[in-house]
């Protein structure tokens, strides 16, 4: 029985980055030997164990059988004559193929130390091909390291397109899609994410709606970028900046939605996109059953974030109908998401990244007199209590009128 460290851990440890998970690989071992040792199976496909003390994954050497289409058509060997280089063998990339020994020795059969030399992403061997969630997991990769100067080798950018082709990432099941989307959209540039998968083909097929936004043209006097899609990733971009948030990075992303259903014969207008957009937002997160609090401010600004770009042309009684459907008094965390998606969508057009946006401090001090009348008060001097939320509104909308005289 021989464990070695693998995988991410190697790899960012030689990245120079830090390790956060540590996985281990069990070379000549059975369950049985595991439970004996202490360890507790975690395992529901194949064995992984948890150290009785560290409780870090330990897995015992395998190999893998194609049986079927997608993530779940395989069989797995965990035979205790399985060798550590077989293992290995059955991994996504180079750079995730690697093993260090207890004696810091570096067990490197795919030459993936060289690969991390020239920041290449790179298969291991053809057996890529059978696990479609491998083409998420490169794009999520880019995502993480394209910054350090990663680029994925054309063999293996060829295998991903053929996978597509080939309709393998079809087979993909919502959760999975997600589970690597929201991965990508915490790293250092989620935008690597979208466009390795476009380039790959596959956005069209697990994010259409995104997708079909490229090549829809904007009015060139507010989007000098024209292209709606490159529009798209340039908001993502810029909410990568403003915020690590997952969930404003994934609204920055919804955005804009509602532009691919735009008629042919309006473009490149794009009047009523809002609501199309908060539709297609729906949508695309009850197919990938995306969490709540992501799908809801995504949804909220795709149908509500041209309101904040005119923020000053609302009067008093449309802003107190934009705070009450941000229920902002409730969820003043999603109001201030909201505000930087906003801010990401003004910047995000070429030509307008270093703008300052005065919208969302408006806002800001606008909300804060939506919110000073006494509720309670009033709720308390109102008789009918069928009219109380009413007679609060009014109160809003007054203390609002109020403030924009001044």
């Amino acid at each position: 029985m021989t464990t070695y460290l693998v995988g991410g851990a190697v790899r960012d440890e030689l990245l120079g980055l830090p390790v956060v998970d540590r996985d281990w690989v069990v070379v000549g071992s059975t369950p049985n030997d595991m439970l004996a040792a202490g360890y507790k199976s975690v395992g529901k496909d194949f064995p992984v164990f948890l150290h009785p003390d560290t409780h870090e994954e330990f897995a015992l050497a395998r190999l893998e059988r194609k049986t079927g289409p997608g993530y779940h058509g395989f069989e797995f060997s965990t035979a205790a004559t399985v060798t550590l280089e077989e293992d290995l063998s059955r991994r996504d990339l180079t750079i995730n193929a690697m093993a260090k020994a207890a004696d810091g020795t570096l067990i490197d059969p795919y030459n993936g130390q060289a690969d991390i030399r020239t920041r290449t992403l790179r298969h291991v061997s053809e057996a890529f091909s059978e696990d479609p969630v491998r083409v998420l997991r490169v794009a999520r990769f880019m995502s993480r390291l394209s910054h350090l100067g990663f680029t994925i080798a054309d063999t293996t950018r060829e295998l991903m397109r053929d996978m597509v082709h080939q309709g393998e990432v079809s087979n993909l099941v919502a959760e999975r899609v997600w589970q690597e989307t929201a991965g990508a959209l915490q790293a250092k540039t989620p935008r690597a994410y979208f466009d390795t998968l476009r380039e790959a083909n596959a956005l069209a097929v697990i994010l259409p709606e995104v997708d079909a936004l490229f090549g829809v043209p904007q009015p060139v006097r507010w989007h000098p970028e024209i292209d709606s899609g490159v529009h798209t990733m340039m908001v993502l971009e810029q909410s990568s900046q403003l915020s690590g948030d997952p969930c404003v990075r994934f609204a920055a992303l919804c955005h804009d939605l509602g532009k691919a259903t735009t008629p042919t014969d309006e473009l490149p207008s794009h009047k009523g996109h809002e609501e199309r957009g908060a539709q297609l937002t729906e949508n695309l997160c009850e197919r990938l059953r995306i969490p709540r609090k992501t799908r809801q401010l995504a949804v909220l600004t795709a149908r509500y974030h041209t309101h904040c770009h005119r923020a000053r042309e609302l009067n008093a009684s449309s802003l107190v109908k934009l705070f009450q459907a941000l229920d902002i008094v409730r969820n003043p965390h999603r109001f201030a998401q909201y505000l930087l998606v906003c801010e990401a969508d003004a910047k995000g057009r070429l030509g307008h990244e270093e703008d300052a946006y005065p919208q969302a401090a408006y806002l800001k001090t606008a909300a804060l007199h939506f919110c000073k009348p006494d509720v309670a008060q009033i709720a308390k001097a109102t008789g009918d209590t069928s009219r109380i939320a009413e007679a609060i509104t009014q109160a809003r909308v007054l203390s609002i009128k109020q403030w924009l005289k001044n």
